[in-house]
């Protein structure tokens, strides 16, 4: 294992990482979920599992799910283990599992090993790896979850903004290794500042999402967001997430 012990159980166990396909056999290939016909049926057939009433609403909380997964494995990995793992598209399964309470999907990777990102290639290696995960891999789901449901572009790429802010403002905040610590700061800054064409996109997500915190809760200052993912019509009673721009336009009332 390239991983210390530690990376490991946080990889595979909080971020959903797997060096297999599920035994369910809910796992699908990249090119088999672009598909238009297919991924089509499945949000249909995912719909009422998660409570959801319409395509529209079901693309952008699987896009929710497949965002913390995917970029948590990969940015995890590159800003807290030093460590490139592939998810371009050849090397990722999609995985949709739900039980009907909860996701149960998880991130399978044909190949789990990783490379070690040494200081004279990092800021190339880098680059070459957030291009991957943004342009070939997410770029073409969110392209195909806009065709077949409607659901607003942006919508889908702040759902994945706000899992890169949770993981670098949250999650990776707790490390003890300053090397780490270091890497995560240097890393999160690459991204929210990195040109479109870093990311292999028209525009970068991660820096047009990045607003202010203007809000308290729980005693830490959260930031609104501009697009609501639609959480709220898959809930009964309506239950919204402590960031939604519906309740920004409450308190403004």
């Amino acid at each position: 294992m390239h991983f210390s012990e530690a990376q490991w159980a946080f990889l595979t166990g909080t971020l959903g990482l797997q060096d297999k396909a599920p035994s369910n056999g809910c796992a699908l290939a990249v090119e088999a979920f672009t598909t238009p016909a297919y991924c089509r049926s499945l949000l249909d057939e995912l719909g009422p599992l998660i409570g959801s009433p319409t395509r529209r609403v079901t693309a952008s909380l699987l896009c929710k799910r497949l965002s913390f997964l995917t970029t948590g494995v990969c940015l995890y990995a590159l800003s807290a283990c030093n460590r490139g793992l592939d998810l371009s598209p050849a090397n990722c399964l999609i995985d949709c599992s739900h039980d009907g309470t909860r996701w149960t999907s998880v991130l399978p990777l044909h190949d789990t090993t990783g490379y070690p990102l040494g200081d004279a290639n990092r800021e190339g290696a880098r680059q070459a790896i957030v291009r991957t995960l943004f342009a070939d891999l997410l770029a073409p789901l969110w392209s195909i979850l806009h065709q077949v449901s409607g659901v607003p572009r942006r919508m889908l790429w702040e759902n994945t903004a706000v899992r890169v802010y949770s993981l670098y403002e949250r999650r990776l905040t707790t490390l003890e290794d300053r090397a780490a610590q270091a890497r995560c700061e240097s890393d999160f800054s690459f991204l929210v500042e990195a040109a479109p064409s870093q990311l292999g996109l028209a525009f970068n997500p991660l820096q047009d999402f990045l607003f202010p915190r203007t809000r308290l809760c729980d005693g830490r200052a959260v930031r609104f967001r501009r697009t609501c993912c639609l959480y709220f019509q898959a809930t009964c009673p309506a239950s919204y997430c402590q960031t939604c721009p519906l309740l920004r336009t409450e308190q403004s009332a």
